[in-house]
């Protein structure tokens, strides 16, 4: 598309600004965030402490209708780029400029997400027709396409719009991507109480159970080409009971055969089934015996887990009930009219789907905050420690945003319509100064911050303030030790002098400073490496 070339890096060309907190709110020792700031410089800030540690990202962009009113716009210094940012929106039709802006616009801040992804965590991107296909291409690309894990289609408006041209759309999509392929049934959810006692209804020592057919239910899988899984098991016609082997109590010969003759398979091998014979039971059917394994919804301490299905058409995710939800809690004021607010069901769903109760939940286009209210109520509920970190631009970050997550922590609502307060609380950030200006680093930015961002750009890894140790000592990781040699109104030198102040013990020094007056030979005999304030900084 056009302007692609100016924007694939231009994440890294971002400058690195801090994030300076304006005020605490409840019991919060600033573990969650509000940002209030363009999410692309917010998403640079957030590196230094939370790189590859965010365990579930849900962004909620704009879908580009060409009725949006959107404002991101990632200044690209070229005549083509230029011509169109300054172009309004298109409105109708296969406007070319309307997919490219939005394009420019995504690219940076998904490459920013990726970095902040851990490891096993997934990303979930809510979207519409508009921007599918190529949102679908730009993640290939940045997440990479084996990445890919699933498009799931929300039933969201049951009525259909009925000011669309030829159908009346009643849905959209969600995209998930994983930082890297994840083990199977990761995703899987736990199966709530009214659930289990439907799909579990017997009971024995061991708790509540159903029964699975034993034989594989699938015809392309049978004694041709399973043969280990095609042998006999005996019954007792007397208690149902299974063993593998005829004795004078189990004298009916079962085999995995179809009522048409079909030679199947058992899913367990004959070991397996031995191994797991109590778990085994025989019932007839008509004229014909059929064995059963018995599952349990409860498997060691743990509640069984089933898989999501790629259709959600719970009538909890409707976005009327994102709305009802926000009209409730700002009931008797003007803020009442957010446009289409998600469902906090929805959101809770997506959570849960790959969260455990300590993780860190990022929505960097945060809208009225319900990412912020679901992982409350969550905490709540399971009595996690689970964290969020919102984003957003827009000057109601402080009114809506931030007001919304307020009174959801304190309570809402009045009469047989209150909602009790989730307790917890939050900081609330602006995006600050620019770490480095042209003549250096920035003196408007504490030095805690500055070496914070050293650290983090020496060692990929948050930055604790050393309890011990000499002043200019950053920490120590991996052998390496840092240190930020660094005096505002003055020059420092990498000397003698300053070497004898170094007390800790590393097999490598990383050293910045001013100047550096120490003969090679030396540096090199005591594995110390010179960085050059402001140039190396700037350089990392």
């Amino acid at each position: 598309w056009i302007g692609k070339e100016k924007v694939v890096n231009h994440a890294d060309e971002v400058p690195f600004h801090v994030l300076e907190r304006s005020y605490n709110y409840g019991a919060e020792d600033g573990n969650n965030k509000i940002i209030h700031g363009d999410n692309l410089v917010a998403l640079k800030s957030l590196l230094p402490e939370y790189e590859g540690r965010v365990k579930c990202i849900y962004i909620d962009p704009p879908y580009n209708t060409g009725n949006e009113g959107w404002v991101y716009n990632d200044r690209v210094n070229d005549p083509r780029i230029v011509k169109w940012l300054g172009e309004v929106v298109g409105k109708e039709g296969e406007d070319l400029s309307r997919h490219d802006k939005w394009l420019c616009m995504m690219y940076p801040r998904l490459k920013l997400l990726q970095r902040l992804l851990a490891e096993d965590g997934a990303i979930f991107i809510s979207i519409d027709d508009n921007e599918l296909s190529n949102l679908r291409q730009i993640m290939d690309e940045i997440f990479g396409a084996n990445n890919f894990v699933t498009q799931i289609s929300l039933l969201c408006n049951p009525k259909g719009r009925s000011q669309d041209k030829y159908f009346a759309t009643c849905h959209e999509y969600l995209l998930v991507y994983s930082k890297q392929i994840l083990t199977k049934g990761c995703f899987s959810v736990e199966k709530d109480s009214d659930k289990i006692n439907k799909d579990y209804p017997l009971t024995d020592d061991l708790g509540k159970y159903r029964l699975l057919e034993l034989r594989n239910t699938h015809r392309e899988f049978g004694r041709a080409n399973r043969p280990n899984l095609f042998y006999p098991l005996y019954c007792s016609e007397h208690d149902g009971s299974v063993a593998v082997n005829m004795d004078a109590v189990h004298t009916r010969e079962i085999y995995p055969v179809w009522t048409d003759g079909y030679e199947g398979c058992w899913t367990w091998g004959k070991e397996l089934a031995s191994q797991n014979i109590n778990f085994l039971v025989a019932q007839k059917k008509g004229n014909k015996w059929k064995i059963y394994r018995k599952s349990y919804a409860n498997i060691d301490g743990e509640i069984v887990k089933q898989k999501l299905f790629t259709i959600w058409n719970s009538p909890a995710f409707y976005t009327e009930k994102g709305q009802n939800s926000f009209s409730l809690i700002f009931q008797g004021t003007s803020k009442n009219d957010f446009p289409q607010p998600k469902s906090i069901d929805y959101i809770t769903q997506i959570i849960n789907t790959i969260t455990g109760k300590d993780s860190i939940v990022l929505d960097s286009f945060a809208g009225s905050g319900t990412t912020a209210h679901a992982v409350l109520n969550l905490n709540k509920a399971d009595g996690g420690n689970r964290r969020f970190i919102l984003v957003e631009m827009m000057d109601y970050a402080e009114s809506i945003t931030a007001e919304r997550v307020k009174r959801v922590i304190d309570g809402y609502g009045e009469g047989k319509k209150h909602v009790e307060g989730t307790g917890g609380g939050f900081s609330f950030y602006e995006v600050g100064e620019p770490l480095l200006v042209e003549v250096g680093l920035n003196e408007a930015v504490d030095e805690e911050k500055v070496r914070a961002y050293i650290w983090y750009t020496e060692t990929r890894m948050p930055y604790r303030k050393p309890t011990k140790g000499s002043p200019a000592f950053l920490g120590c990781a991996e052998g390496t030790a840092v240190y930020f040699h660094y005096e505002k109104d003055g020059t420092t030198t990498l000397d003698a002098a300053f070497l004898r102040t170094v007390k800790e013990k590393a097999e490598r020094y990383v050293i910045y400073a001013d100047v550096c007056v120490l003969a090679p030979e030396m540096m090199e005999a005591r594995n110390i490496v010179f960085r050059k304030i402001p140039r190396d900084i700037r350089h990392v």
